[in-house]
């Protein structure tokens, strides 16, 4: 059996970071990914992913990303099924997250934000010394 999802997508808010009762951190953020294709009037449509992350990954996320961030996720679809207030089921599908990478922050007015200019970014400025040697294609 296989379960792997990986989403590249903008957050459509800042993540919400919570505490189960047994103090595990948990961190919810929808993703809005855009489809291949358009629509009949020449748009793009999107979906809008639910994802969460859990213990360190969660408060990672919850710190530095924010809304219209561009961001991958990778990981694995969850449905699970409550009864709400009325005695429906109700049925959640989502992506539970095991790795997070920050793309890219939002545009501001046109211009995208550098990492040197992001100080939310714990890699600005760094950058990779990696040889063609090490590069697996």
């Amino acid at each position: 059996m296989l379960n792997h999802v990986v989403l590249i997508g903008r957050l459509t808010k800042d993540p919400e970071l919570s505490y189960t009762p047994s103090g595990v951190a948990v961190t919810r953020f929808t993703l809005a990914v855009e489809r291949n294709f358009t629509n009949s009037q020449g748009e793009r449509e999107a979906d809008f992913i639910q994802i969460l992350t859990w213990r360190q990954l969660a408060e990672v996320c919850a710190n530095y990303l924010k809304k219209g961030h561009l961001t991958a996720v990778e990981g694995r679809i969850q449905t699970r099924h409550y009864d709400n207030q009325e005695g429906r089921r109700v049925y959640v599908t989502e992506v539970v997250a095991d790795n997070v990478r920050f793309l890219q922050p939002k545009q501001n007015n046109g211009n995208t934000v550098s990492a040197r200019e992001n100080t939310s970014d714990p890699l600005a400025g760094e950058s990779l010394a990696i040889s063609d040697d090490d590069l697996p294609f």
